[in-house]
């Protein structure tokens, strides 16, 4: 993906999301999931749970299993890698990533 060329968004400072946590904000007309993941990575699905149709990844449980970065849905605990949105349990529910940088301290999102 070139990035060079996306439309991105300023959503908030990045130390307004505490490491290991997630925040939710409108982009483009969606609602996207940014997590910041440690210090310094951060990652950004589209938020809406796709089996409940709940706008709620973003307060999920930040992890891992084995090598993949996953958020857990709160409401059914199905898990979703950070880097592709892809659901380990469920693939045909998985949810679209987008791209996401730091600028000036500033958290950007990127959708398309």
């Amino acid at each position: 993906m070139n990035t060079a060329t996306l439309s991105w968004t300023t959503v908030c400072a990045a130390t307004d999301i505490l490491p290991n946590t997630g925040v939710c904000a409108r982009v483009a007309n969606r609602h996207i999931a940014i997590f910041r993941v440690g210090e310094a990575q951060f990652y950004a699905i589209d938020n809406v749970d796709p089996k409940s149709g709940a706008s709620v990844l973003s307060r999920g449980l930040v992890g891992n299993l084995g090598p993949r970065l996953v958020v857990a849905s709160p409401l059914y605990k199905n898990h979703f890698d950070l880097k592709t949105g892809e659901c380990l349990e469920l693939p045909d529910c998985s949810v679209q990533a987008h791209a996401v940088r730091v600028e000036a301290g500033a958290v950007q999102v990127a959708c398309g």
